[in-house]
């Protein structure tokens, strides 16, 4: 079996999106399958990452060839919102084109329950639900960061932290203002920070945040976030699935999240701690539980043993599986 693995933009798409693809790719490897990255090739199948108007096109080329067509169900307009500038105003066009352009495909891979039943409002198209999973040896050694990544920063234990794009939709409203009611604690958020791409009301936020939090922007080794913190703080209001989640979790770090239906499968006071207020109280309270290191270690624990379900090598048969059902 041959596979086109395309993903369009591939050389200006970052973050989660682009996690995933290098996953599945390395899965790819790991199953000894051939593919290749130019979807023009004749192939078996053809998996596309990111609806765009090119795979829309290479999407109806291969239906005009009986090729079957696999899509990941990346992007929906509900978490297109609150993201970057513009994309407000973009998401309610964007959930009609990527109906369309969903519809094309034989089968949708979901990375969650929730990211599944929101993509069967957009399209009949069989789903089938397939974690983006964590790479565990991207982790290796990480621990071995703590010291270069805290003094780097200036950052105390424990600090709360998060990692991935600086965006509205991730929470940030909620880690600034918690960042200001527990002065005693130090905040820093690790990942790309590009004011020319955001909003006004983001951009304030971020300029506006007290002396606590920091935004480290890009890191050249995402092992030294995960080293420097100590508490995972999510309080992302719409998230697909989280891979940045899932490394936290698998470098048994105690994870606090807004309790949104995508984190229905974590339960809460195991292998997480939920919040379900709208505001920032709760999340005060638990970063105040999360205080007794022997709570946070218990919970670490916790969670990086649930992380194990999510790893690559478990993930890779799912994907076979699919591949052979549609091939």
């Amino acid at each position: 079996m041959k596979i086109s693995h395309y993903f369009e933009l591939e050389d200006h798409v970052t973050g989660g999106i682009k996690e995933s693809v290098v996953h599945q790719r390395k899965m790819l490897d790991h199953l000894e399958l051939s593919y290749t990255t130019d979807p023009s090739l004749d192939a078996d199948l053809i998996h596309c990452n990111l609806m765009g108007p090119r795979s829309v096109w290479y999407a109806k080329r291969a239906q005009r060839r009986n090729v079957p067509v696999i899509a990941n169900a990346h992007v929906t307009a509900e978490d297109f919102g609150d993201s970057f500038r513009f994309t407000n105003a973009l998401a309610k066009p964007l959930r009609p084109y990527l109906e369309r352009a969903y519809g094309l495909a034989d089968a949708l891979v979901c990375p969650s329950e929730y990211n599944r039943r929101l993509i069967e409002t957009y399209t009949d198209v069989p789903t089938t639900v397939i974690s983006n999973g964590v790479d565990r040896e991207k982790l290796d050694g990480f621990e071995s960061f703590e010291s270069e990544y805290r003094e780097r920063y200036d950052l105390s234990p424990p600090v709360v932290f998060l990692v991935g794009h600086v965006i509205k939709r991730k929470g940030l409203e909620t880690f600034v203002e918690l960042a200001r009611r527990k002065p005693e604690l130090d905040f820093a958020w690790f990942g790309h920070l590009d004011l020319s791409l955001k909003g006004r009301e983001t951009t304030a936020l971020i300029e506006n945040a007290p002396d606590n939090c920091t935004f480290t922007g890009f890191v050249d080794d995402v092992r030294g976030a995960f080293a420097a913190g100590d508490i995972f703080c999510f309080p992302t209001h719409e998230e697909n699935e989280g891979i940045a989640l899932l490394e936290a979790m698998a470098a048994g770090k105690p994870v606090l999240v807004r309790d949104i239906e995508t984190f229905s499968w974590l339960e809460d006071g195991e292998d997480c701690l939920k919040v379900s207020e709208s505001g920032v109280d709760g999340f005060v309270e638990a970063l105040e539980r999360l205080a007794d290191p022997a709570e946070r270690d218990r919970l670490g624990s916790n969670a990086a043993r649930r992380s194990e379900a999510f790893s690559l090598e478990s993930v890779a048969n799912q994907y076979q599986s699919l591949y052979e059902e549609v091939a």
